[in-house]
């Protein structure tokens, strides 16, 4: 699971003028320290693989020196298997978004271990990220994988897979994008489905309208291989943006 919780938050926002007014937001935000390793990462790597809001969609367009599909990943957590993907599809430019500086600390100290070029990071919120930064057709896909389940029946309105949420990704994605969504909660996986087949302007990849297997892109984690040991479930959706 992703050391961030994901959410469509519905607390006041002590900056609205209105403070009955409620946002989208991607993340819950927890406090955590930072290892040796995550803080090298985050020390050497951040000035050249950090992305900002403030560098907009400039920023953005310029992260890396050449051209190539764009892959953008939602909440990493640690960022071990998005690392993985970059060094398997070389020929594709990744770009994470995550809140927690220890992951983003995680996942530059890997890369750096690694020697990949191809990945970059924003340590913010992604609804902010998506509507200051992310021009419209720029991005390949969009995965978010494994993000906050909010179990609880009362907090289930707080999960990221809503509508709105999903609408704010699709222009982003060019036509023909995919976006990859993957979850171990089989009633956040049923709500997913149902949000992603009612939504305008994509097209399950699933002939039958539910869940497609894991592609191959998609790496396993130590915690998935544990949950298949145990007999748990884990469920992939894949939808092309048509329109």
């Amino acid at each position: 699971m992703n050391d961030i919780t994901k959410s469509v938050d519905d607390a006041e926002n002590p900056h609205d003028t209105n403070p009955h007014q409620r946002r989208i937001k991607s993340f819950v935000l927890r406090a955590g320290r930072m290892t040796t390793g995550q803080q090298r990462g985050w020390d050497e790597c951040w000035p050249n693989w950090g992305l900002s809001l403030e560098s907009g969609t400039e920023g953005f367009l310029n992260a890396f020196p050449e051209q190539a599909p764009r892959v953008l990943e939602i909440g990493y957590g640690m960022g071990h298997s998005l690392v993985t993907m970059a060094s398997q599809e070389s020929d594709k430019h990744f770009i994470g978004i995550e809140v927690h500086r220890p992951g983003v600390g995680s996942l530059l100290n890997e890369a750096r271990l690694a020697d990949i070029n191809n990945l970059r990071s924003y340590c913010d919120d992604a609804v902010e990220v998506l509507k200051q930064c992310v021009p419209d057709g720029s991005l390949s896909r969009v995965q978010i994988y494994f993000p906050d389940p909010w179990h609880k029946k009362r907090h289930n309105k707080r999960r990221l897979i809503q509508p709105e949420f999903i609408q704010m990704i699709r222009p982003k994605l060019a036509i023909g994008g995919v976006v990859h969504l993957a979850t171990d909660w089989e009633n956040y996986a049923e709500q997913m489905l149902e949000v992603m087949n009612a939504a305008e302007g994509y097209e399950n990849q699933d002939k039958e309208n539910g869940y497609s297997p894991r592609p191959d892109f998609r790496p396993l984690t130590k915690f998935e291989k544990r949950g298949q040991r145990l007999g748990h479930g884990v469920w992939d959706l894949l939808f092309t943006r048509l329109s």
